[in-house]
Order: structure tokens, then sequence, then C-alpha cells
């Protein structure tokens, strides 16, 4: 009898490849800002160094500039499942509650201590808020301050009477109605459009943004207003974190600590080379005078006080505490 030979079993290198693969998550991240924002450039680092932390264990695709998803899906969207992860300007979620408007009320956070200041007592309601949609907050970040972008110097407040103002969330379009101006709702990516097709006269919004979409294309005028300092908040679905292996999950908040620490010092160089940018290609930077710098604060009043009169004991309580940690 001849003796048998045995050949050993050799896996096609396909089939290995994807042996290894199956361990891996492979997430989807939506974000409404283009490439050019610092908070994109932020985002794609955190999920860089996300890939890395983890050896490829977790690997998130950001899709920039509403590619993948409109910025008022991106929530729902996260919610639902169908996609991982999102970034979106914090006060569109006003509807869901006033909290999430707090850091576009005029006079509450002017600086970036104060803002940082505002979010760390903010925080544990807003996380509780997600938390009960099945959301989990991993960090936010400020934008610097809005100004006022126009084709005219603003000098006197009647020149706001019926002024159509890109206005991107709901505390904003108040703001301007409070003005006297007619507010316009319109995606950053649009911008360009709706000035050239006359549906906005003006928009409210950071240097930041007035750099990342070249203001002077379309606007002569910036007035650094220091109205507020909002921001945007990055986050997961709950189930999506769950399923991940305890490692993964702690080089997750650790890569997301970091981004927000690196995003508002981004923040802060951004504003200072987004004003030096403005001023180069010939839009005049400015501070309001005496009569428009009034007529902001009466607008920014009659904000809080409707505010104060819709939002809970909990977040005016909040407010409170942050305000008598300033004075501390």
């Amino acid at each position: 009898m001849r003796p048998r030979r045995f050949t050993p079993l050799l896996l096609p290198l396909s089939t290995l490849a994807f042996a290894g693969a199956v361990q891996a998550a492979e997430w989807n991240m939506a974000t409404p800002y283009g490439d050019a924002s610092f908070h994109t450039q932020n985002v794609k680092q955190f999920a860089e160094d996300v890939a890395e932390a983890t050896d490829g264990a977790l690997r998130i695709t950001v899709h920039s500039g509403g590619s993948l998803v409109a910025h008022g899906e991106i929530k729902p969207s996260v919610r639902r499942g169908t996609i991982d992860a999102g970034e979106v300007f914090l006060s569109i979620l006003s509807n869901d509650d006033p909290i999430f408007e707090i850091d576009t009320l005029p006079g509450v956070a002017g600086s970036y201590e104060e803002a940082m200041a505002l979010w760390e007592a903010t925080r544990p309601m807003i996380t509780e808020l997600f938390a009960a949609e099945g959301l989990k907050p991993l960090y936010a970040v400020a934008w610097p301050a809005q100004g006022l972008y126009t084709r005219e110097e603003i000098t006197d407040p009647e020149q706001f009477e019926g002024l159509r103002v890109r206005a991107p969330n709901i505390n904003t379009q108040r703001f301007v109605q409070n003005l006297g101006g007619s507010p316009t709702e319109t995606e950053e990516s649009d911008i360009p459009t709706a000035f050239s097709t006359g549906r906005v006269d003006a928009m409210i919004t950071s240097s930041a943004t007035g750099n990342a979409m070249t203001a002077w294309d379309y606007v002569s005028w910036y007035t650094d207003a220091n109205l507020w300092l909002p921001k945007n908040i990055v986050f997961i679905n709950q189930r999506a974190f769950d399923r991940l292996d305890e490692a993964t999950q702690e080089a997750l908040l650790e890569a997301a600590a970091r981004a927000e620490e690196r995003g508002w010092q981004m923040s802060r160089d951004n504003n200072a080379t987004s004003l030096e940018a403005l001023a180069a290609n010939g839009v005049s930077v400015v501070t309001p005078n005496e009569a428009v710098a009034e007529a902001l604060q009466a607008a920014g009043d009659k904000l809080f006080a409707d505010w104060e009169s819709r939002a809970s004991d909990e977040a005016k309580a909040l407010l409170d505490a942050y305000r008598d940690g300033l004075e501390e």
C-alpha cells in the first residue's frame, strides 16, 4: 500500500485578510462643514487618532460638507443607527431643549475661557438629554465669537430694518428679528449662492466661516461684535459604542479628549489668522459704534428674556451656577 501524503490546508490570501478584518469596526461620520473648516480638520485628525490608537480595530470615515447627510438630519440618523457618528452646530437642537441654545445668548460667554466654563457647567445636562435618545456626546469645540458680515458698514441701527440676514439657528433668527431684520436659514455650503442671488444681504457668523467661505467675494465689512461663542458637538450612537471592546472604547474616549483640547486651540488660532485673512482680502474689520452696540445689546436682552421664559428650572440653575463660578 502506498503511504498517504498529507498536504497542509492553504487558505487563499483574500480569505485570510477577511478573517482578520471581521474584528474591525467601520463607522461612518457626517459633518455639515467643508474641508476648509478647522472643525472638519479636527474631526479628521480625531478619526486618524482613533485608527492609530486602536491599531485599525475602529476606523471612522468622515463625510464632510453635508455630503452624506444634511445638517438637520445628522442627529436623527445617528439616533437611528443609519450612521454611527456625527457633528452638528449645537444650537440647531434648540427645539429639543432650550439648554442647547444657551451658548448663543449674547452676554453669557464673551471669551474662550467663559465659553469653556459654560460647556463644563452644561455638559452633564446635555449628556443626559443625548443619552435619553441613545446618543453619547464625545466632545464639543467653540467657534470664534460671532460677528456681522455686510456689504455696507453698519453705523445706524435703522440699517437693520428689513435686512435679510443669514441665521444658522432659531436663536440667531430671533436675534435678527429683534433687530428688525429678516432672518434667512442658509447652510454654510449655500452662502455664496444666497448672496449672489440676493436671498441674503448679510450674515451672522464667525471670522472662521468668513475666511473658509471667502466672504470677500460678496461682502466688504465685518463688524466684530463678539456676540457669542457657539459650539459644535460630536457624538455617537450608544449601541455602536457598546459593541466595541473595552480597550477600543477607552482609546476612542481618549482620542475625543485630545480632539476637544486641540479643537479649542485651533479655534483660537483660526480666529487670529481669519481676521488677518479678511483684512488682507479687502474686508474692513470694525467694532460696532455706540448706537449699534446699544441696539445689539437690546436685541440680546430681549433674546435672553425669551430664553428664560422657556428654559427649565434645571437649565436656569446651571446658568446661575456658571455665573457664580465666574465671580469666584
